[in-house]
């Protein structure tokens, strides 16, 4: 069974590529329970054709104060730069998920290789929140609405470390056939957190130690895990060892403004 997260994924890839629909913001994905993948990965990739940063749509802290979760980031033991993203929502407008960052604001790879020794290496860690919501009604009434799980935030947090290795010199043509694959993969890894390709990995979350799911790429980590607090937490990075993380309730989140 595919991850609920991401039932309408092959409608909404042909959709955006034919033109049929808008590409959401990067972090807008989830409507009526499921998370767009083409929509987050080519509003990201789109935007970073010329190979530069994303910033400049990521600064407003007024749709993370409308969410009725707390949001997760880093610890205190983590004392460098800290960032907004952006918040995604639902079809009725509630935010369901949002991420913030930490570090060096990554940008685009624009090679479709592997970051190697030689090459200067970014160091970020992006925290992901996602509501932990149970199968529930439309705010219209007309249809039930997916629960959210841990494999929510792992898909998530794959494809936010995707949307930093885009290969932006390939083709239009290359370009969708790599999202494809990528994307594809991600997908299939979220929905098997016991499978062969994630490890567990314990890191404190508000000080007690919390089992995460883990996996490493050539592109960077992924992490997803549960909290006390009603939320799945998704983390990526590159750069940055995830070995040594902590993650906490963010008291204030205009700090990150």
């Amino acid at each position: 069974m595919l991850p609920s997260c991401c039932a309408d994924r092959k409608e909404s890839e042909r959709d955006a590529r034919e033109g049929c629909g808008p590409l959401r913001s990067v972090e807008s994905e989830e409507a009526s329970g499921h998370m767009e993948t083409t929509s987050r990965v080519g509003a990201q990739a789109s935007a970073a054709e010329g190979g530069q940063p994303l910033p400049s749509a990521r600064r407003t802290v007024d749709g993370y104060l409308l969410a009725p979760f707390p949001w997760y980031g880093l610890d205190e033991a983590f004392t460098g730069p800290r960032w907004l993203m952006q918040v995604g929502t639902s079809a009725e407008g509630a935010v369901e998920h949002g991420s913030v960052g930490h570090g060096d604001e990554p940008s685009v790879r624009n090679e479709f290789t592997a970051v190697t020794e030689d090459e200067p290496k970014e160091r970020f860690a992006v925290v992901v929140t996602v509501a932990a919501n149970d199968v529930r009604r439309s705010a219209d009434g007309t249809g039930l609405l997916e629960a959210t799980s841990v494999s929510s935030a792992a898909w998530l947090a794959g494809v936010g470390l995707l949307s930093f290795t885009w290969p932006g010199q390939l083709d239009h043509t290359l370009r969708d056939d790599w999202l494809d694959q990528q994307t594809e993969t991600a997908w299939v890894l979220a929905d098997d957190l016991a499978g062969p390709d994630w490890s567990t990995l314990s890191l404190p979350v508000d000080g007690v130690p919390t089992p995460f799911h883990y996996r490493e790429s050539e592109f960077g980590w992924v992490l997803a895990g549960s909290t006390q607090e009603g939320v799945h937490v998704g983390a990526y990075g590159r750069g940055m060892s995830a070995y040594g993380l902590g993650f906490a309730m963010i008291k204030d989140i205009a700090t990150y403004a």
